[in-house]
């Protein structure tokens, strides 16, 4: 497995990375498809076997269970400091007025909830999961600061925002002398492409390093012929996500599908194959389910595609209706 910089800076990740949102309790948040601890370690253990050294989770995901049960993953290798570890911070974790966002309150509890479920005494690379319309960029950027100057947090990173935000945070912490965000973790796939616009031009600019979410369109790239998901049948963000454009996004996992049959390849193959060699992208987040899965994706590192592929892959797209950042 390859490593690559994130961004400019000198932090270096796999060209892969494993995303968690897929392991924890299925009774707690708002994941019901998620796997059990078993399942998630025979993952994690798979991921580690194929050279994936990052591996991306969330405080929510599964109401902190995820960050557990990487945690004791980890702990049981014996070999904490070989791995980047990432996590976020932002969504409500319970019903109480003071849950969520990104006050340096927020933060600062948090920070801490995370370090004892993730059983370290640090984060490698700390997310924001969203924009905070309720705390000054300022406020926030001071705490993450903070939080680097007291060794919780190596490095700090964004999620899914408008670009004009985005730049508003570099500029702030530019201004203030404050640690910028070195990664954008953005929804970016074959099927939507419309960070292509601003926020990717602009993090190659800047030196950010991409680290994609959804690169698969939550399995709509992946099992085109096969029979539904449990995910894909409780999954609502799916039918928010790609209700915007069907019948290009359709063209277009046509499209794949030819390119993969050509190959001998698996469709989930090609469209990480094509996500890799963009410019700018770091490491996908890939959220698997089932080790063939995972070995796909180690796998698909090593594919490199042709100007015609690209063009037939590429071709069908069509503007997307623009994202809704609450």
């Amino acid at each position: 497995m390859d490593h690559a910089r994130v961004g400019s800076s000198g932090l270096r990740v796999s060209r892969i990375g494993l995303g968690c949102m897929s392991f924890g309790d299925p009774r707690l948040g708002t994941h019901p498809w998620t796997l059990s601890a078993t399942e998630s370690d025979n993952l994690i253990a798979c991921a580690i076997d194929h050279g994936i050294t990052f591996l991306d989770t969330a405080n929510i995901y599964s109401l902190g269970t995820s960050e557990q049960i990487v945690g004791k993953a980890l702990k049981r290798t014996g070999r904490r400091h070989d791995f980047v570890l990432s996590t976020k911070v932002f969504e409500k974790m319970d019903d109480t007025p003071l849950s969520g966002g990104l006050s340096r309150r927020a933060i600062f509890h948090e920070i801490d909830q995370s370090l004892a479920r993730l059983e370290t005494d640090h984060i490698d690379l700390y997310v924001i999961h969203r924009w905070d319309y309720q705390t000054p960029i300022e406020e926030t950027l001071s705490a993450l600061h903070d939080l680097i100057r007291m060794g919780k947090v190596r490095y700090i990173g964004a999620s899914s925002m408008h670009t004009w935000q985005f730049v508003k945070a570099q500029y702030i912490a530019d201004h203030f002398g404050l640690t910028r965000f070195v990664s954008m973790q953005s929804h970016y796939n074959l099927i939507n492409r419309e960070q292509e616009r601003e926020m990717l031009p602009f993090c190659l600019a800047e030196g950010i390093g991409v680290t994609p979410w959804s690169p698969l369109a939550r399995g709509k790239l992946a099992n085109i012929d096969g029979p539904k998901t449990q995910r894909a049948n409780d999954d609502m963000v799916q039918g928010w996500l790609y209700n915007s454009a069907p019948q290009s996004d359709q063209k277009i996992i046509s499209a794949l599908k030819s390119v993969a049959q050509d190959r001998s390849l698996p469709a989930a193959q090609v469209a990480l194959a094509w996500l890799l060699n963009r410019p700018g992208i770091t490491a996908p987040i890939v959220g698997a389910t089932s080790i063939s899965h995972l070995e796909e994706a180690a796998a698909a590192t090593e594919i490199r595609l042709d100007p015609e592929e690209i063009k037939r892959l590429e071709m069908h797209y069509v503007p997307h209706e623009a994202p809704e950042y609450r």
